[in-house]
């Protein structure tokens, strides 16, 4: 059986040429509002020297996480509809005609296995399965410029076909349906994932990886106290040390007697979800200028962990000179426990979890 008559056995009058664009326009849609907040999440991350990312709005990153992981969980109804729609078409004979068809054609396949790539690998990283070789941040990092470059080009070759059908109506009772319960679905899905972010729908997150709720003194956990090898032992000290002109060595009794001062910020996490808590602690601008730090320093938090990606991160101006910016104590009233970081995490406004550094031993000014 050769590939024209493969083909032809997938027929159907719901595969017309304005489904498939109507289609394709939602996808295009969903893939930029991803392209554009997992370059957000990532740069705010791994930012560049010269770039500083403001403190506020305080919930800037929890919005942004959320569209992303949430978003593209719900856009997989989306693809595997439109990869229906145009599958006749991915089976044409000859596969291609000319150079210039050549190369389209290797758009359309970079842009159909790169976004299976992206929404396969995404899911599994949600859900702590690896089963690959390969770095997931940097592989998927790079891939969303493959995938999001080979649409624009696909975008480019079938802007007749997209102008055509963005604002005429389906005219069709069939493909209207279907094109209805395709954004149904895709609706749906966003409805049963958003609850690990959105506290209300907490109830319905029956698809999210993780529920907010869950977790010692009110939220989640991700890297315990024991998984990071950390023991905090009786004669801990808080360093303050780099660019300042009096070093500090405060042990635990010490940071309690100074002023403390609660907020209520969110911890979110690059996996989509997040949680409002209640910090108690001492403001690090607070800190650093009683050692004198200069008002534009760098800095980098050390945490007690040995090893691990996440065991430093830096803080720049706009964050740490910020008053909700905390060396916390306290969660939720609570001792901070081992898991959250006891003695001593930072919370701050508009930063991933990965970078609210838990069991800080040293605040080192560059």
């Amino acid at each position: 059986m050769n590939l024209t008559t493969v083909s032809a056995r997938f027929t159907s009058r719901l595969r017309a040429e304005q489904v498939a664009a109507k289609l394709g326009i939602w996808l295009g849609v969903s893939f930029t509002v991803a392209f554009v907040t997992g370059l957000f999440s990532h740069f705010l991350q791994h930012p560049p020297a010269w770039l500083l990312w403001p403190s506020r709005p305080v919930n800037l990153y929890r919005v942004t996480q959320g569209l992303h992981v949430i978003g593209g969980i719900a856009t997989v109804p989306l693809l595997l509809a439109k990869l229906w729609a145009v599958y006749p078409k991915l089976w044409q004979w000859p596969p291609f005609r000319s150079m210039g068809h050549a190369v389209e054609r290797l758009c359309v396949l970079l842009l159909v296995a790169g976004a299976l790539f992206q929404l396969v690998t995404g899911a599994l990283n949600i859900a702590y399965v690896y089963p690959w070789p390969f770095g997931f941040l940097q592989a998927h990092y790079w891939t969303a410029y493959v995938v999001y470059g080979a649409l624009l080009i696909h975008v480019a070759n079938e802007w007749a076909k997209v102008r055509r059908s963005l604002w005429t109506r389906v005219e069709s009772p069939e493909r209207r349906r279907l094109l209805f319960t395709v954004a149904a679905a895709c609706g749906l899905t966003a409805l049963v994932t958003a609850g690990e972010a959105v506290t209300p729908l907490a109830r319905l997150a029956v698809l999210a990886p993780r529920d907010p709720r869950v977790g010692s003194q009110g939220a989640p956990v991700n890297r315990s106290a024991a998984a990071a090898g950390v023991v905090a032992t009786p004669d801990y000290r808080l360093l303050v040390t780099g660019a300042v002109r009096t070093p500090l060595s405060l042990g635990y009794a010490d940071l309690l007697k100074l002023p403390q001062h609660t907020v209520r910020l969110p911890i979110a996490c690059v996996e989509g979800w997040s949680v409002e808590c209640e910090w108690t602690g001492v403001r690090l601008r607070d800190l650093l200028r009683s050692a004198g730090a200069a008002p534009d320093g760098f800095v980098i938090v050390e945490s007690l962990e040995r090893a691990g990606y996440y065991r430093t991160s830096e803080i720049r101006p706009p964050h740490w000179s910020d008053p909700l910016t905390l060396l916390a104590l306290r969660i939720n009233g609570q001792t901070l426990d081992a898991d959250h970081g006891f003695p001593v995490r930072l919370i701050a406004p508009n930063r991933p979890g990965v970078q609210q550094t838990k069991w800080v031993k040293e605040v080192r000014v560059i």
